[in-house]
């Protein structure tokens, strides 16, 4: 698979899960109950491309001046913190809460703002500034800024078909194994290149 492909498709994979029960997918939801739909996703979006280009430029960075081998240990290791905790699960605290619910001049600049709090040291970004170190820092912005906004957008959208909570539980449980085998599998790819 080309290199762009392969970086889109993989951060857009990873992102997206990581992002499934995520306090930003709540955020979205409360959003939403008080905003219209695209203002929240023009928001979202904004300030989740402004984030992950941050993030892939830290992760670019760190890839060109660590050996890969050391990298791919450490990738994985993350990868492997971050399905620990998803298990953990998210709540929007109540600051999250006071956030979500104060109206502003815009609900993009509102939405925005908010978000791009929320996500700064976020599992999301650190997941991204890991798969921008192993792939190209272009298609990693991309796929990883898709994966979020689309997995913003899949709760924002079943929150108001459904008018009930996604199943938590399971898509927790998914998310954390999803990571966790992409952890040993990244682990298993540092010992074979540290040999």
């Amino acid at each position: 698979m080309d290199g762009f492909l392969a970086a889109l498709v993989v951060s857009f994979g990873v992102i997206f899960v990581a992002e499934l029960g995520d306090k930003s997918q709540l955020m979205a939801l409360a959003f939403a109950t008080r905003y219209r739909t695209m203002p929240v996703l023009i928001g979202i979006t904004v300030a989740t491309t402004v984030v992950h280009l941050a993030s892939v430029a830290i992760g670019h960075g760190l890839g060109a001046t660590l050996p890969t081998g050391w990298i791919s240990l450490l990738a994985g290791l993350a990868f492997l913190g971050f399905g620990a905790w998803t298990l953990r699960g998210d709540r929007l605290t109540e600051d999250d809460e006071r956030r979500a619910a104060r109206g502003g001049r815009s609900a993009v600049i509102t939405v925005g703002v908010a978000f791009f709090l929320a996500e700064l040291g976020d599992k999301t970004m650190l997941a991204t500034i890991t798969l921008a170190t192993q792939y190209g820092w272009f298609g990693t912005w991309i796929g990883s800024t898709i994966g979020m906004v689309a997995a913003d957008a899949l709760a924002i959208v079943a929150g108001r078909l459904l008018g009930r909570k996604l199943p938590e539980r399971t898509i927790r449980y998914g998310a954390a194994t999803l990571f966790a085998v992409s952890g040993v599998w990244l682990i298993v790819d540092a010992v074979t290149q540290l040999r």
